[in-house]
């Protein structure tokens, strides 16, 4: 939790407002104090500070945000909170008016953000070559070899290890659950995404893949002991293959826990999308592939249940790979089979790998 201190409080005044800055007197809101010994507050306690610029005394609210189960789990969450707050408020009439935006260090020392326009990441750079060529190659009539079945093992154990590691928090599995359909990169975000019309592509029938998807959502709500450590995005362009089956990961995306299910299905729906590429079904090597995925992860994992949970999981891969935004270039008959296999394995309570083309229609 951090700490106030006078000192801290002053120097980050006077940065923000000039060296004239005198800080009169600070604390939690009707219990302000002149002293300077360190004050304790948490996340979510508004602070009044008082403070003198030449002759003209002004006082400020300093306001942070708790973690929380209502999407403030994470720093990043209140963050983008505090973000959006500093950049609204003074659009809104009658509204008192946001003077600054700043952060914590570890040291507990503030510090501005307010001329900050965009953020970034700089990540370190790996050599390798992405697994979607694998699938490329394979989709484009390449034989079979041991080592794509090498690398699919690597793969599957590879999730099985991370989704090892557990946490115990109940809200956040169902918060999970929660971004799985109204997240702007999930299922809600990409049905709003889908033109008007294409083809038999009708908001009718992306309306009914939502309303099963959060029938789903209230199923598995209570099954928070699956909460794990996850990708998040666990996809053939995210996986950087160097020799062999070494291999590095790229973005990961919106959280570090969720349920094991989304990363299988986010593999394993691209061996489907390539084979009805090649052959309007799942055949052949990608056949092979899809089934050895799924028996590793379950054989290393020990967990029966994913097969219960991976329903709504492949409805929003399903609609990624369906989706004429992302994949302009599929027939209407691939995306008909790729909603058949959505509409179908929402509407059985346990995902079964060998009736996949059964799903297909």
């Amino acid at each position: 939790m951090p700490r106030l201190s006078k000192q801290a409080l002053q120097l980050y005044l006077r940065s923000r407002f000039g060296p004239r800055v005198e800080l009169r007197s600070y604390g939690v809101i009707g219990k302000e104090s002149s002293k300077g010994k360190q004050k304790r507050y948490g996340y979510g306690t508004p602070v009044k500070l008082t403070f003198q610029i030449g002759r003209r005394v002004q006082s400020a609210v300093l306001a942070t945000m708790k973690p929380g189960p209502f999407g403030h789990e994470h720093m990043a969450d209140r963050a983008q909170a505090i973000l959006w707050d500093y950049d609204s408020y003074g659009r809104l009439p009658r509204h008192v008016k946001a003077l600054d935006v700043g952060a914590f260090d570890t040291k507990q020392t503030l510090f501005s953000l307010a001329e900050a326009r965009e953020f970034f990441v700089l990540n370190e750079w790996t050599e390798g070559a992405s697994y979607h060529r694998d699938l490329e190659r394979l989709m484009k009539g390449g034989t079979l070899q041991k080592l794509d079945r090498q690398r699919t093992v690597a793969l599957a154990r590879y999730l099985a290890q991370i989704h090892a590691k557990k946490r115990r928090d109940p809200d956040l599995y169902k918060r999970r659950l929660r971004e799985l359909i109204g997240h702007g990169e999930c299922i809600m975000g990409l049905t709003d995404s889908y033109p008007k019309r294409c083809g038999f592509i009708t908001g009718d029938l992306l309306r009914t893949v939502e309303e099963a998807c959060n029938r789903w959502r209230w199923r598995l709500r209570d099954r928070a002991n699956r909460l794990s450590q996850v990708h998040g995005d666990f996809h053939p362009y995210n996986v950087l293959f160097r020799t062999g089956t070494d291999f590095a990961v790229l973005d990961r995306s919106r959280g570090e826990w969720g349920e094991p299910a989304d990363d299988v299905t986010a593999m394993t729906i691209n061996y489907l999308l390539n084979s009805l590429i090649r052959w309007g079904k799942l055949k052949g090597s990608f056949e092979v592939l899809f089934r050895l995925f799924w028996d590793t992860y379950v054989e290393a994992s020990g967990d029966k249940e994913v097969t219960e949970t991976a329903a709504p999981f492949f409805a929003f891969r399903g609609l990624v790979v369906a989706s004429p935004l992302w994949y302009p270039n599929l027939s209407i008959a691939i995306r008909r089979s790729l909603f058949h296999f959505i509409e179908n394995v929402l509407d059985v309570p346990c995902f079964e790998p060998e009736r996949v083309n059964e799903y297909c229609g």
